[in-house]
């Protein structure tokens, strides 16, 4: 029996979700990062998918945590504990030897951040811990060479951070990490509703908004959705009708820094690379991608043409995947 397929894996260690990818089987596994724990007894109740339906529905001795805070460790025995629960469903039993594991920093952390999610991947179980920055992973999930020295220019929105870099010869040249990105986005709905509708809407709903209907440019149809909160001037339940044209008022802000950032390290670029980044486009990827109308405001404020990689969740986890097969090829 073959046991060593299983000591491979890549983590995408995000704000938002967690992705696990199995050499042999690609991604695995993809949950929320989130951990729903009993406050007085310190007992952690439920990880993942089960703990996500549970956020504002719990009373108030159990919370839901989210142990990692714009892509760095904020709580750390959580991480741990939640590292080991999404190794042991993506493994199984089957292992006989501890796996190694490379997993995903974004661009600009620091080395205390950054030997927190070496130690809690240890703790976790793994043999062997390598890092990866995230654009680095998700230019090589998205099936670009980067060992060649030509300029590519990846923009990764995850939940929590958005990571941009102009990568070169298997190395970011110029790279910039901004704490901007999906769980903001959400968060402009919540202002907006507030301000706008007086009504008073939770994370979940706003994320709802933010699939269905939201989008940071200007689209041919107006699309329509009904949103039920809590009316803040009489305290009872309302429903109001959230307009696609609404979104583009409340996603503005948030969606302009993130071309800010592009347009901050496209400034930065060496001429010859800028020149490769002109002709070949800048790549989207991460969940943050998603919104609709972001390819088309990055592409009218820089003038470069701009794609969304073909499964953009999911390109992180896998070149952390494949970057550990390089590592040992």
């Amino acid at each position: 029996m073959n046991f060593s397929l299983s000591n491979d894996i890549g983590i995408d260690l995000g704000t938002a979700s967690i992705l696990v990818y199995l050499k042999g089987k690609g991604v695995v596994l993809k949950e929320p990062s989130v951990v729903v724990v009993d406050r007085e007894t310190n007992e952690i109740k439920a990880i993942g998918e089960e703990a996500r339906t549970m956020i504002g529905r719990t009373p108030g001795n159990i919370v839901a945590v989210r142990p990692l805070r714009q892509g760095v460790i904020s709580d750390y025995k959580i991480t741990e504990q939640m590292l080991k629960y999404f190794i042991r469903k993506a493994v199984g039993k089957r292992t006989l030897r501890r796996p190694r594991i490379c997993v995903c920093i974004p661009s600009q952390v620091t080395e205390v951040e950054k030997k927190a999610v070496v130690d809690a991947t240890y703790a976790a179980g793994a043999r062997e811990v390598s890092v990866i920055e995230e654009p680095l992973a998700a230019a090589i999930g998205a099936g670009i060479d980067i060992n060649k020295p030509c300029g590519n220019m990846i923009v990764d929105i995850g939940g929590g951070t958005s990571d941009i870099a102009v990568i070169s010869m298997g190395g970011s040249v110029v790279s910039t990490s901004i704490k901007v990105a999906g769980d903001d986005f959400d968060e402009a709905i919540v202002r907006y509703m507030r301000k706008k509708h007086s009504l008073l809407i939770g994370d979940r709903t706003a994320e709802e908004i933010k699939i269905k209907i939201g989008t940071c440019f200007e689209q041919p149809d107006v699309n329509t959705m009904e949103v039920k909160g809590r009316n803040l001037v009489t305290g009872l339940p309302k429903t109001v009708t959230f307009t696609s044209d609404e979104a583009i008022e409340a996603l503005r802000e948030p969606a302009m820094q993130v071309v800010d950032a592009v347009h901050n390290v496209l400034e930065r670029t060496p001429p010859e690379l800028a020149a490769d980044v002109s002709d070949r486009g800048i790549l989207l990827t991460g969940g943050g991608a998603l919104l609709s109308g972001l390819e088309e405001l990055i592409e009218e404020k820089t003038g470069i043409h701009t794609v969304t990689a073909e499964d953009p969740m999911t390109c992180v986890c896998k070149g952390t995947g494949k970057f550990l097969e390089y590592l040992n090829s």
